[in-house]
């Protein structure tokens, strides 16, 4: 299959339908009918804006869209009186324009990176470098400010009627809809399990393999957006495991995997049939989500795993060994913060030379291309700033995949759908009825993209294009220049954005799993110190809680990385997209451990072993372990490897005889040594993967997790 077909297959992929995903749309185009029409009898100047933030929205609940509406608009009311401070302080000086939009992109660019709402950044510098530009021009004073105003007015509408389509139409009990998504999965996996088991019809197996399949399609995002509206709210989880986050991300690789494995299902031998059934029970078992034995199992795991059914097993493994609660089960306290605890800042973010970095080449890059088009006077190229900003993300991969997509995405909006309605139905077009139906129906096509799995993006820069150049006034647009000046700039951003980038300045996909995959061990050490301090119960689990968010968002995200690596190009492309698929079985495997570290800390019955010394002194000795391999992880490029210190230097082997500890150390060496086992694999340059299967793998997957 060529390259351009698989594209073109997983496109089609995305676009088929998943769960909640036709409510979501039809939100969508609700809340930009009710815009449309207000802007068009308000006569609201930058009705584009006001359509397009609808798109932005948080939708985990009305709730959460409503407070990250307002974080939204208080971001554009910032850029807005940043503008005016700018111009009334230094009385309108071009060289003062032209270094405020340096220092905002780079204060943009470190927001993106060092707080927990990164859009804040996003819209500061988006709408910045929009308003700014409109004081190169010799217009009156009193019509820029007024403009400026109604941007942010604009703004406020769209996230208005949003945010009422929501509180009216939204999720009102997510924890029930979370259930039955993750219990729907199971029941699929089981299904397709049960036939290649039983050896069933073929029409049977392909029948549950494309029900896989659509779930796959649907990705992790949907489940940890419901998840995330359960924290948000407060709400007791249920049956829902206390890793819920770490789980969805596993069960969505799960899936894909799952998917591979079945396109390739052809003659099976008796022994995959036995091993399918074991899978296809595990399935059944984990289908009611609460298990009583957690750390159970009984596959037969490859060391290190190199069939797809391997891999398989291996997460079902993963999945069983992490505890469905921690032991504090009077309160169900989800696994994560809510926005009211979580901190604004994240830790030792402006200390970080990675984040001050990106920032730089953000700037960079936004003053480049506002000096170009202002250079050679061709203002309609302005979206070069914009792309530049909406685009940017801290890997190499990351942002070939937006700036892939944000072209797709222009190309179809704007120079097919909105030239196209300019010289065929506009001229037609005489009220605001058909004016709603044409909005809603492009709308709706940007909505479906944009709840897509991989290609979501796609659909928020369909909207986007099509907006900016149909919404020019409050009448029908004439001119066919506008499509084709914001495509070009599109192209200006997309080529300053590839040299400073991805050539002066590359950072590897695969570099940031590896920081971010110590990340995880590090907190899974942190997590085996706790209790072995002189201080407070309450502290330490405070202190726990803190490190299971980070752990549950960084393997999330690692999956979402993983993805992006197949966007690398060079030399060592082959590397990174071998290597991302270990380093994210790496990540399972330190994420379980830490849960089963967790349940040890908070269940009351152990507070006794927590003062045992020789439980303190192996748990000290595996965080010094632990910290040693994450400082390995963190410099690929060395000849330093992780060498595993022996169990005699772990743990006294006399504590193996108490029946009250026993099981206890057991489990737990049984974790690190899974973990060592695929560290391991990362200490050389070549990943023990094979070609055939790699290919395999690419080809069969539906996708990836849109950003």
């Amino acid at each position: 299959m060529s390259g351009i077909q698989i594209w073109i297959d997983r496109f089609w992929q995305d676009l088929q339908p998943t769960p909640g995903r036709l409510g979501i749309t039809l939100r969508i185009v609700l809340a930009t009918i009710l815009t449309l029409i207000l802007v068009m009898t308000l006569r609201v100047p930058s009705g584009a804006f006001a359509l397009y933030v609808i798109f932005l929205l948080v939708r985990e609940s009305p709730a959460i869209s409503l407070r990250s509406g307002v974080v939204a608009v208080l971001s554009v009311s910032a850029a807005v009186a940043v503008q005016l401070a700018v111009v009334i302080v230094t009385d309108n000086d071009p060289v003062a324009r032209l270094l405020s939009v340096a220092l905002v992109t780079f204060i943009a660019g470190m927001a993106m990176t060092s707080i927990t709402f990164p859009t804040i950044g996003v819209i500061l510098g988006f709408i910045f470098s929009s308003v700014i530009a409109n004081w190169e021009f010799h217009k009156p004073a009193d019509t820029l400010v007024k403009g400026s105003l109604w941007v942010v007015a604009s703004f406020a509408l769209g996230i208005g009627c949003a945010v009422f389509v929501e509180y009216a139409f939204g999720s009102t009990s997510p924890v029930k809809r979370l259930e039955e998504q993750l219990q729907m999965r199971y029941k699929a996996l089981e299904k397709l399990f049960s036939s290649v088991a039983s050896d069933g019809a073929a029409e049977d197996i392909v029948a549950a393999r494309i029900q896989v399949a659509r779930l796959a399609a649907a990705g992790q995002s949907g489940m940890q957006t419901l998840y995330n509206g359960i924290v948000e709210r407060n709400l007791d989880r249920g049956i829902l495991p206390a890793a819920s986050r770490v789980h969805i991300t596993m069960l969505a690789q799960l899936t894909d995997l799952t998917v591979a494995f079945g396109s390739q299902i052809g003659a099976v031998n008796p022994q995959i049939r036995e091993r399918c059934a074991r899978v296809a029970r595990q399935c059944q078992d984990l289908i009611m989500l609460a298990r009583a034995t957690h750390h159970q199992s009984t596959f037969i795991r490859a060391n290190p795993p190199l069939t797809l059914l391997d891999r398989i097993e291996t997460i079902l493994h993963n999945l069983q060994s992490m505890p469905n609660d921690i032991g504090r089960t009077e309160d169900k306290e989800p696994a994560t913060h809510t926005s009211e605890r979580a901190p604004l800042l994240v830790p030792n973010a402006f200390r970080n030379p990675d984040n001050v970095a990106f920032a730089l080449k953000l700037s960079l890059c936004a003053t480049i291309c506002y000096v170009f088009y202002h250079a050679i006077d061709w203002t309609g190229i302005s979206t070069c700033v914009t792309t530049v900003i909406i685009t940017a993300l801290s890997t190499r991969g990351a942002i070939n995949q937006k700036l892939a997509q944000r072209l797709f995405g222009c190309m179809i909006g704007g120079l097919v759908l909105a030239i196209g309605a300019t010289a065929f139905l506009f001229p037609h077009m005489d009220s605001i009825t058909s004016l709603v139906v044409l909005v809603a129906a492009v709308s709706f096509l940007s909505a479906w993209c944009a709840t897509g799995r991989r290609f979501s993006y796609v659909g928020l820069q369909i909207a986007l294009a099509f907006y900016l150049v149909a919404f020019q006034g409050f009448g029908p647009p004439t001119e066919l220049a506008p499509a084709r000046d914001r495509f070009a700039g599109i192209l200006v951003g997309l080529i300053v954005m590839w040299i400073v980038f991805d050539e002066i300045w590359p950072v590897r996909t695969l570099t940031v799993m590896r920081r971010k995959l110590g990340s995880v061990v590090r907190n899974t050490a942190m997590v085996l110190t706790l209790g072995t301090a002189r201080q407070s119960r309450d502290e330490d689990l405070r202190h726990a809680d803190v490190l299971r968010d980070q752990v549950g968002k960084i393997v999330a995200e690692l999956r979402t990385l993983n993805d992006a690596a197949e966007f690398e190009f060079g030399l060592d492309r082959r590397h990174q997209t071998d290597t991302g698929p270990v380093i994210l079985r790496a990540a399972f495997a330190a994420a379980a451990m830490f849960w089963n570290e967790l349940v040890f800390l908070r269940s009351r019955a152990d507070e006794d072993s927590l003062n045992e010394p020789r439980l303190i002194e192996m748990r000290r000795a595996l965080a010094s372990e632990l910290n040693r391999m994450s400082e390995t992880l963190a410099h690929e490029d060395t000849d330093d490897t992780y060498e595993p210190a022996t169990d005699s230097s772990l743990f006294r082997s006399d504590i193996l005889e108490q029946s009250r500890y026993s099981d206890y150390v057991r489990i737990t060496l049984d974790r690190f040594h899974e973990l060592v086992s695929v560290i391991s694999q990362l200490n050389s340059r070549t990943v023990e993967i094979s070609a055939p299967l790699t290919a395999k793998l690419s080809d069969a997957l539906p996708g990836s997790d849109g950003n």
